[in-house]
């Protein structure tokens, strides 16, 4: 597993494709985290936005690390992309706060998991891992 962490637009997905040799095109091996069902994660070769996951699986009331470890068993060579969410202001909304706690604290388990981890910063990847 290839994890791609840093803020919002910073050339992850890019760099994530880059990765697997994918074209943007190939819609079925990038699973989207805000909008693609919890299996497309099992199955695509890259996981884009997985903090959008982290958030549907707590609305669902999910366990992120038992998604972290199917992923895993199923999808180990996968390259997931996750947002920082934790450098701006803490959140006022209850369910906010825990969607940033539970996404920092998935990118550390992942990370731990990760035979590489990347730092995104203005398109530029710096390998952490």
């Amino acid at each position: 597993m290839k994890l791609i962490i840093g803020g919002a637009w910073q050339g992850k997905l890019s760099f994530a494709l880059q990765l697997t040799n994918t074209q943007l095109e190939d819609k079925a091996d990038v699973a989207e985290g805000s909008t693609d069902p919890y299996q497309a994660a099992f199955e695509s070769r890259i996981i884009h936005d997985f903090h959008e996951y982290v958030r549907r699986l707590l609305k669902d009331h999910i366990d992120p690390d038992e998604f972290i470890f199917n992923i895993l068993d199923k999808n180990p060579e996968a390259v997931i992309t996750i947002n920082e969410l934790g450098c701006g202001i803490v959140p006022e909304d209850p369910f906010d706060r825990t969607w940033r706690e539970s996404a920092g604290r998935a990118a550390v388990k992942l990370a731990k998991y990760s035979g590489e981890v990347y730092r995104m910063v203005c398109g530029i990847p710096d390998r952490i891992k």
